[in-house]
């Protein structure tokens, strides 16, 4: 029913579809107050310096933005390829470019900042070069065939994060880049990197410098930003480039954090305040 709704949605005008945003956040925001006390608590430890009126305030834009971005997203999903680079320009392709033809592939890595689902849509237009992108697959078949589709329109290749590592050392020949939403939150067993990170011990996925290492490949950071609402930038910032050293293997992570944490700051109600990012802290022992 839901994957039903999510494709009759898709059809609708921008303008309507926005409207339908606002609509989410009125509910979301006053009405269920879905997450706010999350939200909330996540603010006032990364921002201790903020009044209590400032981070009241980043709280309600968050989840204004978070309605349009659910309204741009369903638009995305019908969009064409002209209207939708109108609306993502990316600023430095050829960055990418010069990669492959040094024969190269690269790295990218990205957030939940901005409108993070037209990310891979704008890589498909903008970029000469197959990108393969990590994602969560999802429970119900049909559903992540939807979702896949949607999300590789414009050429790309999905692959779950569960296997990602394998896939991409097998096509380590190839010259592809290869994309990754990085701040999600590593599960309690997994292998992780502590950070500093917004004010507090943060945790972080690991991985990164090994791939980068075994492709030998440059490691760009995704800078998204909203030029008004429906609009938006992206430039690919260098964050690593090889040849690597064989210790400090995680040394992308932290510049990573540091890039991302640098443009939470500029822009904090672009991020996605309602993600449990700090759900366990740190042991005394982890490094």
């Amino acid at each position: 029913m839901m994957l039903g709704l999510l494709k009759g949605l898709s059809y609708l005008p921008l303008p309507v579809l926005y409207g339908i945003g606002d609509l989410v956040f009125i509910l979301t925001f006053y009405i269920v107050r879905w997450r706010r006390k999350l939200a909330a608590a996540n603010l006032a430890r990364s921002f201790p310096e903020k009044s209590e009126w400032e981070r009241k305030q980043i709280l309600r834009r968050h989840y204004r933005n978070l309605g349009r971005v659910l309204a741009e997203a369903l638009w995305g999903i019908r969009a064409d390829a002209e209207a939708l680079r109108a609306r993502v320009v990316l600023e430095n392709p050829e960055v990418i470019k010069a990669c492959a033809d040094r024969g190269q592939s690269a790295l990218l890595m990205a957030a939940h900042f901005c409108n993070w689902e037209w990310t891979i849509l704008a890589a498909g237009l903008w970029l000469q070069v197959p990108t393969v992108a990590v994602y969560k697959q999802q429970r119900n078949e049909g559903a992540d065939r939807f979702l896949k589709n949607a999300r590789t329109r414009f050429g790309g290749t999905l692959i779950s994060h569960k296997i990602f590592t394998k896939e991409v050392i097998k096509r380590r020949r190839e010259i592809n880049v290869y994309a990754l939403v990085a701040d999600q939150t590593p599960l309690r067993g997994a292998n992780k990197h502590w950070a500093h990170f917004l004010n507090q011990d943060t945790a972080f996925f690991v991985g990164t410098d090994k791939l980068a290492k075994i492709l030998e490949a440059p490691v760009f950071f995704v800078v998204m930003q909203r030029v008004r609402r429906g609009y938006y930038t992206i430039r690919l910032e260098l964050i690593a480039e090889p040849p690597y050293e064989s210790d400090g293997e995680t040394e992308i992570i932290d510049r990573y954090a540091e890039a991302l944490e640098r443009e939470i700051r500029k822009s904090p109600a672009d991020w996605l305040w309602i993600h449990n990012k700090w759900k366990y802290t740190r042991p005394v022992d982890a490094v």
